[in-house]
């Protein structure tokens, strides 16, 4: 008489895990690229933002504002989960600004860099923007 047993072979469960391991490998970093440029999509919207209202500040101050609380835009969560924004600005005539979003150490945008945009518009890493 022949039994006939169900179920799988060590051999067939080896090669389900070495392909559950495989497409692991290659979902797991894409999927991290993604929230890098999702998370940079964000800061770059914010300091977008806080040039804007910069321009709306000097024409009713006559001066760029140092803070984000002065412009009434605090970053939102998902900047400032991952970013530390900071405003500098300039003492020449005529006034300037630069906003800067520089990656929280040891998060996971730091080795994305820093994010700045100026008065000027000159916007850094031209590469990332």
């Amino acid at each position: 008489m022949k039994t006939s047993s169900a179920g799988f072979t060590l051999i067939e469960l080896m090669v389900t895990v070495m392909v559950v391991a495989l497409l692991a490998a290659v979902a797991i970093p894409s999927y991290q690229n993604a929230m890098v440029k999702n998370r940079r999509a964000a800061a770059k919207a914010y300091l977008s933002d806080i040039a804007q209202r910069q321009q709306q500040y000097l024409m009713d101050a006559r001066a760029f504002a140092t803070t984000t609380t002065a412009l009434k835009a605090p970053p939102p969560a998902e900047v400032a989960t991952y970013y530390q924004v900071a405003i500098e600005v300039g003492s020449a005539l005529p006034p300037t600004f630069t906003a800067t979003a520089t990656p929280i150490a040891g998060g996971a945008q730091v080795g994305d860099g820093a994010l700045s945009i100026s008065s000027d518009g000159t916007r850094l890493p031209a590469n990332k923007w």
